[in-house]
């Protein structure tokens, strides 16, 4: 005991306590009063100050960020400590740049190293060498223990065999094997949100679908005194993403999903954990080893939609469905620069564009068209070839609403079987026990009651839900229906189809859609699900050009026939033909007087026909003295020349064609070849 001085006496003692983990905390009681009991053999050698450093409980001597490692240090620099006492070095610290910073720091100072076996002086070579020597042992004892520990468990793992914790809707059975919960609740709950995954396409649709329907999830609960057990709360976003991207539940065992990354901060470690890894980098994945809640196959496919779903990932993903009218989004492909083709809305219209380039290079943007004609005409090809499964889907629809129960309903009754079964143990437990008992009956009652009031509220639950059921499909919704399934074009177009559930139809038969601009053309290649591709090819419009704007048919059909009737006459002959306004009105002769004003069509006169010598049909009648329908079968039959524009259109007769037929002879040929026929003259 010589090391120690009177220097040393008048200087105070530290005692540095430190524990690794919070289960050493819990469990490791003996250890910590041995570490706080130096306190008393340092004022046996001789210390009245003594100072107790327990900062660092809970935390790893590896080289983290340790605040009550770092204030030691600062009272060692500032000559304030004149012995650091530890039951050994691990305690002090597990690498070497802290444990050899403490030594340099006491050397420099003056400062004793005490623990069980001995006091140590840093500035004496052998006790120098010493400590160094107990420093590395120590790093290299806590480098072993890792690597045993980690062996152990991965050896395990690679049997399926390693179960640190078990997911909700499992149980363990014995100490390596898993079960699904026999709990038929929570295997519902589980079912219901693959089901609903499989209906949106969306982890953010099926969370917001569960919230707005009040259905609670089951989510394990760990606590000492009770153990694991299953607890019901409304679900969070991660709760609902966990459990989709959990192979656990498509029979499968996986370790080494998540890894850790080591980084240096302020020169101290800092470790990230529960990173992430690609399937491809899991250590071990064993296919088929329990019962799941679908298969491997769904499972993929799942992890491949979440992964498409991820906006702001990359050109490769098509983001999920989002609100908007415009129904390509996500699926177009610049066929130029082969970067993802965006939205834009300007109000209620929307154009695709891909200025990739420009962002990106500084250069003029590839292309950009209206969306409108897009979508129609791709629409159109999608229900060409899917229009076979009409029927079909319409069968679905109806064994759908007719056969089964809602699954908010569903669970309700479920959690109502729950409530009864524990209403019925509180009774059991207030039952027994004896009523003179206060302090024990009255908070049983109080318990009982509680139960009571759950089965109340899902009751009413149940009867809200009821209310709001629609009632069954008709026989006539079911004939309409029906005829929706026939006529896909129809069931299209209805207004209760919204953009969200024509996006839904085009994801699920499309793969992608690549859009080139050539020669005034939209030329877009689609690619089915299935692997075949469509050519679609579309003329863009030209300056001045828009959606509503009417064919170039129907606007010459106008400018001639403007030449030949009034306003009104020409609103009839358009609905007649079946010829729409640009908007796909009905012509009125308002409408057709704005359109002709619009593009300078002069209005018609009653003078004109005379003026270029044209006659109309009952002019022509009279003019040769027979009835109109002989006249016409004459025009069509061409002994009097004349044009008609369309059906319905009035013919027009030129004067001087019908002059032309004044002057030919009728030719009289003999009605038989027989000479002596003779010929009846009727007066």
């Amino acid at each position: 005991m010589t090391k120690i001085t009177a220097d040393h006496l008048g200087r105070g003692a530290f005692i540095y306590i430190r524990q690794s983990t919070a289960d050493q905390l819990l469990h490791n009681l003996e250890s910590r009063r041995r570490q706080y009991g130096l306190a008393d053999r340092a004022r046996q050698l001789g210390w009245t100050t003594v100072e107790v450093i327990d900062d660092d409980l809970g935390r790893s001597g590896g080289g983290v960020n340790r605040p009550g490692f770092e204030r030691l240090l600062a009272a060692i620099c500032e000559g304030r400590v004149g012995a650091v006492f530890a039951i050994e070095a691990s305690r002090l610290a597990r690498n070497g740049r802290d444990w050899h910073t403490l030594i340099e720091f006491c050397g420099l100072v003056g400062t004793v190293i005490v623990d069980e076996d001995g006091v140590y002086d840093p500035r004496h070579p052998n006790d120098r060498l010493l400590l160094g020597m107990k420093g590395t042992m120590s790093e290299l004892e806590l480098s072993l223990f890792r690597q045993r520990s980690q062996e152990a468990l991965k050896q395990k793992a690679h049997r399926g065999a390693l179960f640190v914790g078990v997911a909700a809707g499992y149980v363990r059975v014995g100490r390596d094997r898993i079960e699904k919960d026999p709990d038929k609740r929570v295997q519902e709950a589980l079912s219901l949100i693959f089901a609903k995954f499989a209906e949106f396409h969306s982890v953010r649709q099926v969370h917001v679908w569960l919230r707005n329907e009040g259905i609670a999830l089951p989510v394990a609960s760990h606590r000492a005194a009770e153990g694991r057990s299953i607890v019901w709360r409304l679900p969070l976003y991660n709760t609902v993403h966990n459990i989709l991207t959990n192979p656990v539940y498509a029979g499968a065992y996986a370790f080494g999903r998540t890894m850790s990354k080591v980084s240096v901060e302020d020169g101290r470690k800092r470790i990230q954990r529960g990173l992430r890894r690609p399937q491809s980098e899991w250590e071990v994945l064993l296919k088929d080893q329990h019962e799941g809640y679908i298969t491997w196959s769904e499972f993929e496919r799942n992890q491949h939609v979440i992964a498409n779903n991820a906006t702001g990932k990359g050109s490769a993903v098509t983001g999920a469905v989002r609100r908007g009218e415009l129904l390509l989004a996500g699926l177009l492909r610049c066929g130029h620069c082969g970067r993802k083709i965006y939205v834009g809305y300007s109000g209620k219209a929307g154009r695709y564009y891909c200025q990739g380039a420009l962002v990106n290079h500084g250069t003029a943007r590839c292309i950009s068209f209206g969306g409108f004609r897009a979508d129609v005409a791709v629409g159109t090809e999608v229900l060409r070839v899917l229009k076979p499964l009409g029927i079909d889907a319409a069968v679905k629809a109806l064994a759908a609403q007719t056969g089964e129960i809602s699954a908010a309903q569903r669970q309700l009754d479920l959690a109502l079987q729950e409530a009864h079964f524990a209403t019925a143990h509180a009774r059991r437990q207030y039952d027994a026990v004896d009523p003179a008992n206060r302090l024990v009956a009255g908070e049983l009652e109080r318990r009982w009651n509680e139960a009571l009031q759950v089965v109340h509220r899902l009751q009413g639950e149940i009867a809200e839900l009821e209310g709001k059921k629609p009632a069954p499909l008709g026989e006539t919704e079911r004939q309409h229906l029906m005829r929706l399934g026939a006529d896909l074009e129809l069931a299209w177009s209805h207004p209760a189809a919204t953009a969200e559930t024509r996006k839904r139809i085009l994801r699920t038969a499309l793969h992608e859609i690549v859009v080139r601009i050539e020669g005034g053309f939209i030329e877009m290649v689609l690619h089915w699900q299935g692997g075949d591709h469509t050519a679609l090819q579309l003329k863009i419009n030209g300056a001045g050009k828009h959606r509503w704007t009417v064919p170039a048919d129907t606007l010459t059909l106008i400018r001639e026939v403007a030449r030949l009737m009034p306003d009104q006459q020409i609103a009839r002959l358009l609905n007649r033909a079946g010829k729409p306004t640009g908007r796909g009105n009905g012509w009125t002769k308002a409408r057709v007087c704005s359109f002709r004003s619009h593009h300078g069509i002069a209005v018609y006169r009653e003078s004109e026909w005379a003026e270029r010598g044209e006659m109309t049909l009952d002019a022509v009648a009279q003019s040769i003295d027979v009835s109109i329908m002989t006249a016409l079968r004459m025009v069509r039959h061409g002994i009097i020349k004349g044009r008609q524009l369309c059906r319905g259109a009035p013919w027009v007769i030129k004067a001087e064609d019908l002059a032309a037929y004044r002057e030919q002879k009728p030719s009289r040929r003999p009605l038989t070849s027989d000479p002596s026929q003779q010929v009846l003259q009727f007066q």
